[in-house]
């Protein structure tokens, strides 16, 4: 470890804090982080207290030399060197009280500097001095050729001055947003190794680098800083988001990020069709339950994503993946009607073709894209009556598929024309309610309120005389199986009013 100096010039006194820095042969440095440049300032700013004026009942103290109150003298930006000041005694007259708040004030507010040396001790030719925010200043002892090697805007001050015929010996920088990382980065021009040292650092750190060395046009530090982001990991969206912004902007100012813009874009700007079908085809092929069951749930929030975004890219991906989804239904529902025509048909294959149209109308219903697959099911006739010919227990999972279709229905999310609400509930309702025992206690995903709900706001869709004859047969069934059949009450008592209550002309 070796230790530069950091001097504190304030109000006229020099005070020097040696702090440990490690220093590489190059000469590189580390800043000294904000927090010592905040000790080493306040710890000189405090003032001795003022004793209040002696009463007349007290016995005054011991007479003690009065505390000396520096008086504010201004630094200047171009010389470091100020003349002592002289000190004033405080005593109790209020007049002096006044004065010495007035000094207190111009001593809390005076600028405060500390002074920093790069490269080779007591070889520099250029002061850089850097003024912060709330008072603060830095001052950088530097070297001439090595700015105007490494950085375009140093080069260009540098040749104003000339052109001005001023004195070059020194050089102020306004307004510097983040002046501890602006240090840094000049630093960083004494160090041969950039890549070694960004290494150091996290993302954030090496994002505020690189801003500041693109105000410097800095292209050697810019360069190393862009390849440690292209291979470094990105840890969460917030500061993926971050870097691209980034990136991006250096992109509009002609600099090459394409490395780093591979990471999240594709040169090829289609639809990946072939690959959103591969992955609902890996899905749906899966005998696996545990991961069928989680890449169900992944797939089906990443594409719900895709349906909230804005962006025309998303809405041609929509378009495709509703494609390729209902392709799928056609294969699954060719499939599940092969196994109920077998003799000995496979409950297990049956169980995952009806999770698999479970699955996919759910991806439909989200996109208000299932209409479709209403006409389809209500078509299903040859299916409707192999299931009326096959035992129960092998196939009530398939009534599952008519529930969620009622499901959405009564929350809107399918809205299908009159005549395919009135087949879907004339070739399906009758087996849903054989089927709804077994439903109850088979099924994990069944939700009784949400089915009953459904069915019911679908029978109320219909003409008066259709929700009749439908509800007329659900009661036969009603009072005859209780709790083993779907409960439509609340559809029945609407139907009631409509029909004796407040009928229509």
């Amino acid at each position: 470890m070796a230790e530069i100096r950091l001097t504190r010039i304030e109000q006229g006194q020099t005070r020097i804090r040696n702090v440990p820095i490690a220093v590489t042969p190059e000469g590189f440095w580390c800043c000294p982080s904000p927090v010592v440049f905040q000790k080493s300032t306040k710890t000189h700013n405090k003032l001795p207290k003022q004793h209040p004026p002696v009463s007349k009942k007290q016995i005054p103290p011991p007479q003690r030399k009065p505390p000396l109150v520096p008086v504010p003298v201004p630094v200047s930006s171009s010389n470091d060197k100020t003349e002592d000041p002289t000190p004033s005694v405080t005593n109790n007259n209020p007049a002096q009280a006044s004065s010495d708040r007035t000094n207190r004030s111009k001593v809390e507010n005076a600028p405060r500097k500390v002074s920093i040396e790069l490269g080779e001790p007591g070889t520099s030719d250029l002061k850089v001095i850097l003024f912060g925010k709330q008072t603060f200043a830095v001052k950088l002892c530097v070297h001439k050729n090595v700015l105007l090697e490494k950085s375009g805007f140093f080069l260009d001050k540098l040749s104003e001055q000339q052109q001005h015929q001023t004195s070059s010996s020194s050089l102020e920088i306004d307004d510097c947003e983040d002046i501890e990382i602006y240090v840094e980065t000049v630093g960083l021009m004494y160090c041969k190794d950039l890549r070694q040292q960004l290494m150091k650092q996290n993302v954030s750190r090496v994002l505020r680098i690189l801003k500041v060395a693109e105000l410097l046009r800095f292209n050697t530090c810019i360069n190393s800083c862009l390849e440690y982001l292209e291979a470094v990991p990105w840890v969460g969206d917030e500061e993926e988001e971050r870097v691209v912004s980034s990136v991006l902007r250096l992109r509009e100012e002609g600099i090459g990020v394409t490395p780093i813009l591979k990471r999240i874009a594709s040169e090829n700007t289609d639809p990946p069709k072939d690959t959103i079908a591969h992955i609902i085809d890996l899905v749906l092929n899966s005998s696996e339950e545990r991961g069928r069951r989680e890449m169900k749930a992944i797939v089906l929030k990443l594409l719900r994503e895709n349906n909230n975004a804005s962006t025309s890219s998303s809405s041609g991906l929509s378009e495709v993946y509703i494609q390729t989804i209902y392709s799928s239904c056609k294969s699954c529902l060719s499939s599940l009607l092969n196994q109920f025509k077998q003799a000995d048909a496979d409950k297990k294959q049956i169980g995952l073709d009806v999770d698999n149209l479970t699955w996919l109308l759910e991806i439909l219903a989200d996109r208000q894209a299932a209409d479709e697959f209403a006409i389809m099911w209500a078509n299903q006739d040859e299916l409707a009556l192999l299931h009326d010919q096959t035992p129960v227990v092998t196939r009530n999972r398939v009534s599952c598929i008519t529930a969620r279709v009622f499901v959405g229905i009564g929350r809107g999310e399918m809205l299908p024309a009159k005549e395919i609400r009135h087949l879907l509930l004339e070739r399906w309702l009758q087996p849903l309610i054989d089927d709804y025992s077994w439903l109850q206690h088979g099924c994990r995903s069944f939700d009784r309120k949400a089915v009953e709900e459904g069915i019911g706001r679908t029978i109320l869709t219909l003409p008066l005389e259709d929700q009749q004859s439908i509800l007329l047969a659900w009661l036969g069934s009603f009072l005859k199986a209780g709790d083993n059949c779907p409960n439509l009450q609340k559809a029945f008592e609407v139907w009631w009013r409509r029909t004796f209550v407040k009928p229509y002309a």
